[in-house]
Protein backbone atom coordinates (compact mmCIF):
# COMPACT_ATOMS: atom_id res chain seq x y z
CA UNK A 1 0.00 0.00 0.00
CA UNK A 2 1.45 3.69 -0.92
CA UNK A 3 0.21 6.91 -0.27
CA UNK A 4 0.80 8.55 -3.82
CA UNK A 5 3.71 8.53 -6.47
CA UNK A 6 7.19 9.60 -5.52
CA UNK A 7 10.63 9.85 -6.89
CA UNK A 8 13.85 8.44 -5.56
CA UNK A 9 16.65 10.85 -5.49
CA UNK A 10 19.68 12.07 -3.12
CA UNK A 11 22.92 13.19 -3.15
CA UNK A 12 24.99 10.74 -4.76
CA UNK A 13 28.76 10.17 -4.44
CA UNK A 14 30.72 9.30 -7.84
CA UNK A 15 34.21 9.06 -6.21
CA UNK A 16 36.51 9.81 -3.44
CA UNK A 17 36.09 14.05 -4.26
CA UNK A 18 33.11 13.47 -2.84
CA UNK A 19 34.59 13.83 0.87
CA UNK A 20 35.20 17.20 -0.24
CA UNK A 21 31.72 18.16 -0.78
CA UNK A 22 30.98 16.96 -4.20
CA UNK A 23 28.11 15.28 -3.82
CA UNK A 24 25.57 15.86 -6.71
CA UNK A 25 21.93 15.70 -6.63
CA UNK A 26 19.89 12.76 -8.41
CA UNK A 27 17.20 10.34 -9.16
CA UNK A 28 18.37 6.63 -9.12
CA UNK A 29 16.41 3.51 -8.52
CA UNK A 30 15.78 1.45 -5.21
CA UNK A 31 16.69 -2.12 -4.82
CA UNK A 32 13.25 -4.01 -6.58
CA UNK A 33 10.73 -4.04 -4.43
CA UNK A 34 9.96 -7.05 -2.43
CA UNK A 35 6.33 -7.42 -0.25
CA UNK A 36 8.34 -7.63 2.68
CA UNK A 37 10.03 -4.06 2.32
CA UNK A 38 8.92 -0.59 3.51
CA UNK A 39 9.53 2.61 1.78
CA UNK A 40 9.99 5.36 3.66
CA UNK A 41 9.51 9.25 3.11
CA UNK A 42 12.91 10.40 5.08
CA UNK A 43 12.69 13.48 7.07
CA UNK A 44 15.71 13.51 8.97
CA UNK A 45 19.29 11.34 8.59
CA UNK A 46 22.23 11.75 11.02
CA UNK A 47 25.17 12.29 9.62
CA UNK A 48 28.28 10.24 10.84
CA UNK A 49 31.64 9.85 10.55
CA UNK A 50 31.36 6.07 8.86
CA UNK A 51 29.73 8.23 5.78
CA UNK A 52 33.41 9.87 5.39
CA UNK A 53 34.81 6.04 5.40
CA UNK A 54 32.79 5.04 2.87
CA UNK A 55 33.09 8.18 0.81
CA UNK A 56 36.53 7.93 0.47
CA UNK A 57 36.74 4.09 -0.18
CA UNK A 58 38.90 4.34 3.26
CA UNK A 59 37.71 1.01 3.99
CA UNK A 60 37.97 -0.46 0.89
CA UNK A 61 36.67 0.49 -3.08
CA UNK A 62 33.04 1.71 -2.49
CA UNK A 63 30.68 1.01 -4.77
CA UNK A 64 30.13 4.20 -6.96
CA UNK A 65 27.76 6.09 -7.40
CA UNK A 66 26.23 5.92 -4.15
CA UNK A 67 23.97 7.97 -1.53
CA UNK A 68 25.39 7.51 1.91
CA UNK A 69 23.64 7.98 5.41
CA UNK A 70 22.75 5.47 7.81
CA UNK A 71 20.54 7.21 10.52
CA UNK A 72 17.28 7.39 8.87
CA UNK A 73 14.18 8.33 10.37
CA UNK A 74 10.62 9.11 8.28
CA UNK A 75 7.31 8.24 7.82
CA UNK A 76 6.29 4.58 6.13
CA UNK A 77 4.63 5.49 2.64
CA UNK A 78 4.67 2.17 1.38
CA UNK A 79 4.30 -1.43 3.18
CA UNK A 80 4.35 -4.64 1.39
CA UNK A 81 1.91 -7.43 2.42
CA UNK A 82 4.85 -9.23 3.60
CA UNK A 83 6.58 -7.15 6.07
CA UNK A 84 7.45 -7.78 9.72
CA UNK A 85 6.64 -5.67 12.57
CA UNK A 86 3.12 -4.42 12.17
CA UNK A 87 4.21 -1.29 10.25
CA UNK A 88 1.66 0.59 8.84
CA UNK A 89 1.36 4.03 6.40
CA UNK A 90 1.83 6.51 8.26
CA UNK A 91 3.79 5.12 11.29
CA UNK A 92 7.34 7.36 12.15
CA UNK A 93 10.03 4.70 11.97
CA UNK A 94 13.60 4.66 11.71
CA UNK A 95 16.70 2.30 10.06
CA UNK A 96 20.05 2.08 11.24
CA UNK A 97 23.47 1.10 9.95
CA UNK A 98 22.33 -2.57 9.18
CA UNK A 99 19.30 -3.29 6.06
CA UNK A 100 19.76 -6.54 5.73
CA UNK A 101 21.34 -10.26 6.90
CA UNK A 102 21.45 -13.69 5.79
CA UNK A 103 18.43 -14.68 8.03
CA UNK A 104 19.93 -18.59 9.18
CA UNK A 105 22.91 -18.16 10.33
CA UNK A 106 23.79 -18.46 14.29
CA UNK A 107 24.23 -15.16 14.42
CA UNK A 108 20.80 -14.28 12.73
CA UNK A 109 19.12 -16.83 14.86
CA UNK A 110 20.45 -15.77 18.00
CA UNK A 111 18.89 -12.19 17.22
CA UNK A 112 22.48 -10.75 16.90
CA UNK A 113 22.60 -9.98 12.82
CA UNK A 114 24.78 -7.58 13.33
CA UNK A 115 27.79 -10.00 13.69
CA UNK A 116 26.01 -11.86 10.71
CA UNK A 117 28.60 -12.40 7.87
CA UNK A 118 25.83 -11.74 5.09
CA UNK A 119 25.76 -8.78 7.29
CA UNK A 120 24.04 -5.80 4.52
CA UNK A 121 24.71 -2.14 5.48
CA UNK A 122 22.27 0.71 4.71
CA UNK A 123 24.09 2.03 1.78
CA UNK A 124 26.87 0.56 -0.33
CA UNK A 125 26.28 -3.24 0.00
CA UNK A 126 24.41 -5.73 -2.13
CA UNK A 127 20.80 -7.52 -1.21
CA UNK A 128 21.14 -11.40 -1.30
CA UNK A 129 18.73 -12.77 -3.78
CA UNK A 130 18.76 -9.35 -6.70
CA UNK A 131 22.29 -8.41 -5.69
CA UNK A 132 20.95 -5.07 -5.76
CA UNK A 133 23.20 -2.50 -4.13
CA UNK A 134 21.76 -0.45 -1.02
CA UNK A 135 21.15 3.17 -1.05
CA UNK A 136 21.18 5.43 2.28
CA UNK A 137 19.20 8.49 3.47
CA UNK A 138 20.96 11.35 2.26
CA UNK A 139 17.84 11.31 0.38
CA UNK A 140 14.11 11.94 -0.37
CA UNK A 141 13.25 8.34 0.06
CA UNK A 142 14.59 4.59 1.42
CA UNK A 143 13.25 1.13 0.73
CA UNK A 144 14.50 -1.27 3.59
CA UNK A 145 13.55 -4.97 4.60
CA UNK A 146 11.27 -4.41 7.13
CA UNK A 147 12.72 -6.53 9.42
CA UNK A 148 15.31 -3.71 10.08
CA UNK A 149 12.83 -1.10 10.61
CA UNK A 150 11.85 0.31 13.64
CA UNK A 151 9.45 2.18 14.86
CA UNK A 152 9.96 5.24 16.90
CA UNK A 153 8.83 5.77 20.44
CA UNK A 154 6.15 8.76 20.64
CA UNK A 155 7.86 10.66 22.96
CA UNK A 156 11.03 10.58 21.37
CA UNK A 157 12.05 13.33 18.99
CA UNK A 158 12.87 12.65 15.32
CA UNK A 159 15.84 14.70 15.17
CA UNK A 160 17.02 12.71 18.63
CA UNK A 161 16.24 9.51 17.24
CA UNK A 162 18.05 9.94 14.33
CA UNK A 163 21.71 9.57 15.36
CA UNK A 164 20.95 7.30 17.84
CA UNK A 165 20.59 4.40 15.10
CA UNK A 166 24.03 4.23 14.53
CA UNK A 167 25.84 6.16 16.84
CA UNK A 168 23.89 5.71 19.88
CA UNK A 169 23.30 1.88 19.68
CA UNK A 170 27.17 1.41 18.95
CA UNK A 171 27.60 2.38 22.64
CA UNK A 172 24.42 1.72 23.95
CA UNK A 173 24.79 -2.39 22.83
CA UNK A 174 28.58 -2.75 24.91
CA UNK A 175 27.46 -0.55 27.78
CA UNK A 176 24.62 -2.84 28.43
CA UNK A 177 26.67 -6.10 27.24
CA UNK A 178 29.73 -4.72 29.07
CA UNK A 179 27.87 -3.96 32.06
CA UNK A 180 26.15 -5.40 35.39
CA UNK A 181 24.89 -8.73 34.46
CA UNK A 182 21.78 -7.20 35.90
CA UNK A 183 21.94 -4.69 33.57
CA UNK A 184 23.30 -0.80 34.81
CA UNK A 185 26.61 0.42 35.03
CA UNK A 186 26.17 0.96 39.31
CA UNK A 187 29.53 0.69 41.08
CA UNK A 188 31.29 0.82 37.66
CA UNK A 189 34.11 2.99 37.03
CA UNK A 190 33.57 4.10 32.91
CA UNK A 191 36.37 5.82 30.90
CA UNK A 192 34.76 7.22 28.11
CA UNK A 193 37.89 7.71 24.99
CA UNK A 194 37.09 10.63 22.06
CA UNK A 195 34.18 12.63 23.48
CA UNK A 196 32.70 13.66 19.99
CA UNK A 197 29.72 11.72 18.15
CA UNK A 198 30.11 8.19 19.80
CA UNK A 199 31.67 9.32 22.71
CA UNK A 200 29.25 12.20 23.73
CA UNK A 201 26.69 9.62 23.32
CA UNK A 202 29.19 6.79 25.60
CA UNK A 203 28.81 9.58 28.59
CA UNK A 204 25.14 10.70 28.11
CA UNK A 205 24.02 6.65 28.60
CA UNK A 206 26.66 5.92 30.94
CA UNK A 207 25.73 8.64 32.89
CA UNK A 208 21.34 7.30 32.70
CA UNK A 209 22.46 3.68 33.24
CA UNK A 210 24.00 4.80 36.96
CA UNK A 211 27.65 4.84 36.37
CA UNK A 212 29.46 5.16 39.50
CA UNK A 213 32.59 7.29 37.46
CA UNK A 214 32.69 8.99 34.38
CA UNK A 215 35.95 9.98 33.13
CA UNK A 216 36.26 12.16 29.21
CA UNK A 217 39.62 11.35 28.18
CA UNK A 218 40.17 12.86 25.02
CA UNK A 219 43.43 14.92 23.75
CA UNK A 220 42.89 18.43 24.03
CA UNK A 221 41.76 20.29 26.96
CA UNK A 222 39.09 22.39 24.81
CA UNK A 223 36.69 19.77 25.63
CA UNK A 224 36.54 19.44 29.30
CA UNK A 225 33.42 22.23 29.98
CA UNK A 226 31.55 20.35 27.23
CA UNK A 227 32.62 16.91 29.10
CA UNK A 228 31.81 17.71 32.10
CA UNK A 229 28.28 19.13 31.18
CA UNK A 230 27.50 16.34 29.40
CA UNK A 231 27.68 14.23 32.97
CA UNK A 232 31.30 13.29 32.82
CA UNK A 233 32.93 13.61 36.57
CA UNK A 234 36.58 14.15 35.63
CA UNK A 235 38.41 14.97 32.65
CA UNK A 236 42.23 13.71 30.73
CA UNK A 237 43.45 15.81 28.50
CA UNK A 238 46.34 13.50 27.02
CA UNK A 239 48.11 16.25 25.38
CA UNK A 240 48.16 18.62 28.12
CA UNK A 241 47.88 16.96 31.54
CA UNK A 242 51.01 15.62 32.13
CA UNK A 243 50.64 13.10 34.57
CA UNK A 244 47.65 11.48 33.57
CA UNK A 245 48.82 7.90 33.08
CA UNK A 246 50.10 7.94 36.72
CA UNK A 247 47.29 9.76 38.21
CA UNK A 248 44.77 7.29 36.67
CA UNK A 249 46.45 4.22 36.92
CA UNK A 250 44.43 1.28 36.84
CA UNK A 251 41.10 3.23 38.36
CA UNK A 252 38.68 1.88 35.71
CA UNK A 253 36.75 -0.97 34.74
CA UNK A 254 35.18 -0.31 31.73
CA UNK A 255 36.42 2.15 28.58
CA UNK A 256 34.39 2.61 25.54
CA UNK A 257 36.94 4.03 22.67
CA UNK A 258 35.63 5.74 20.09
CA UNK A 259 38.52 6.78 18.57
CA UNK A 260 39.37 5.74 14.66
CA UNK A 261 43.41 6.00 14.33
CA UNK A 262 45.69 4.06 13.82
CA UNK A 263 47.75 6.46 16.03
CA UNK A 264 45.51 6.45 19.45
CA UNK A 265 47.20 5.56 22.73
CA UNK A 266 46.00 2.10 23.09
CA UNK A 267 49.02 1.08 25.21
CA UNK A 268 48.37 4.00 27.72
CA UNK A 269 44.79 3.83 27.82
CA UNK A 270 45.10 0.19 29.31
CA UNK A 271 47.08 0.70 31.95
CA UNK A 272 44.11 2.77 33.52
CA UNK A 273 42.18 -0.94 33.64
CA UNK A 274 41.46 -2.42 37.07
CA UNK A 275 42.56 -5.99 37.41
CA UNK A 276 39.97 -7.70 35.16
CA UNK A 277 38.75 -4.45 33.24
CA UNK A 278 37.65 -4.26 29.92
CA UNK A 279 38.90 -1.99 26.83
CA UNK A 280 36.00 -1.83 24.26
CA UNK A 281 36.96 -0.82 20.84
CA UNK A 282 34.27 1.20 18.53
CA UNK A 283 36.39 3.29 16.29
CA UNK A 284 37.50 1.41 13.46
CA UNK A 285 40.72 3.41 11.88
CA UNK A 286 41.05 3.07 8.35
CA UNK A 287 45.12 4.15 8.55
CA UNK A 288 46.45 1.26 9.53
CA UNK A 289 46.58 -1.12 13.04
CA UNK A 290 46.12 -0.02 16.64
CA UNK A 291 49.03 -1.11 18.56
CA UNK A 292 48.31 -2.66 22.15
CA UNK A 293 50.38 -3.64 25.49
CA UNK A 294 51.55 -7.03 26.68
CA UNK A 295 49.89 -5.25 30.13
CA UNK A 296 46.76 -7.08 29.41
CA UNK A 297 48.46 -10.22 30.49
CA UNK A 298 49.57 -8.51 33.22
CA UNK A 299 46.18 -7.26 34.98
CA UNK A 300 44.07 -10.07 33.22
CA UNK A 301 42.44 -7.22 31.30
CA UNK A 302 40.48 -7.96 28.30
CA UNK A 303 40.82 -5.88 25.17
CA UNK A 304 37.25 -6.42 22.72
CA UNK A 305 35.44 -4.59 20.21
CA UNK A 306 31.77 -3.78 19.39
CA UNK A 307 29.66 -3.43 15.82
CA UNK A 308 26.50 -1.19 15.59
CA UNK A 309 23.36 -3.24 16.91
CA UNK A 310 20.66 -5.24 16.64
CA UNK A 311 17.06 -4.12 15.92
CA UNK A 312 16.11 -5.95 19.26
CA UNK A 313 18.96 -3.29 20.77
CA UNK A 314 17.97 -0.31 18.98
CA UNK A 315 14.32 -0.79 19.90
CA UNK A 316 15.86 -0.93 23.62
CA UNK A 317 17.87 2.06 23.82
CA UNK A 318 15.28 3.97 21.65
CA UNK A 319 12.60 3.29 25.09
CA UNK A 320 15.21 3.43 27.66
CA UNK A 321 16.41 7.24 25.84
CA UNK A 322 12.57 8.05 25.40
CA UNK A 323 11.86 6.92 29.31
CA UNK A 324 15.26 8.90 30.62
CA UNK A 325 14.57 11.79 28.16
CA UNK A 326 17.86 11.29 26.73
CA UNK A 327 19.18 14.55 25.10
CA UNK A 328 22.22 14.29 22.36
CA UNK A 329 23.75 17.63 21.60
CA UNK A 330 22.65 18.03 17.90
CA UNK A 331 22.72 20.51 15.03
CA UNK A 332 20.46 20.60 12.12
CA UNK A 333 21.15 20.97 8.59
CA UNK A 334 18.77 21.76 5.38
CA UNK A 335 19.15 18.36 3.41
CA UNK A 336 19.96 20.97 0.62
CA UNK A 337 23.17 21.97 2.23
CA UNK A 338 25.06 17.68 3.04
CA UNK A 339 27.97 19.08 1.07
CA UNK A 340 28.64 21.61 3.74
CA UNK A 341 27.77 19.41 6.40
CA UNK A 342 30.21 16.94 5.25
CA UNK A 343 32.62 19.52 4.95
CA UNK A 344 32.11 21.26 8.23
CA UNK A 345 32.37 17.13 9.56
CA UNK A 346 35.83 16.58 7.82
CA UNK A 347 36.97 19.21 9.56
CA UNK A 348 36.14 18.16 13.32
CA UNK A 349 33.15 21.18 13.62
CA UNK A 350 30.72 19.00 15.00
CA UNK A 351 29.22 19.58 18.73
CA UNK A 352 28.19 16.66 18.36
CA UNK A 353 26.28 15.14 16.08
CA UNK A 354 24.93 16.84 12.69
CA UNK A 355 20.98 15.80 11.33
CA UNK A 356 20.12 16.68 7.89
CA UNK A 357 16.25 17.64 7.70
CA UNK A 358 14.21 17.14 4.64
Amino acid sequence: MSTQPYTFEGWLSHDKSSADGKMTWEIYEPKPWEETDVDIRITHCGVCGSDLHVMRSGWGETPYPLAVGHEIVGIAVRVGSAADGGIQVGDRVGVGAQSDSCQTCEDCTAAAPNFCDGFVPTYGGFFPGTGAKSMGGYAKYSRVPSRFIIKIPDSLDSAFAAPMLCGGVTVFSPLMHLGNPGGGLAGMKVGVVGIGGLGHFAVLFAKALDADQIVGISRRAEKREDSLKLGCDKYISTEEDENWRDENYKSLNLIISTVSSSEALMADYMTLLKRDGTMCQLGNPDDGDFKISAFMVMQRVKFTGSMVGSPTEIRQMLQFAADYKIKPWIQEWPMTEANEAILDLQAGKPRYRYVLVN
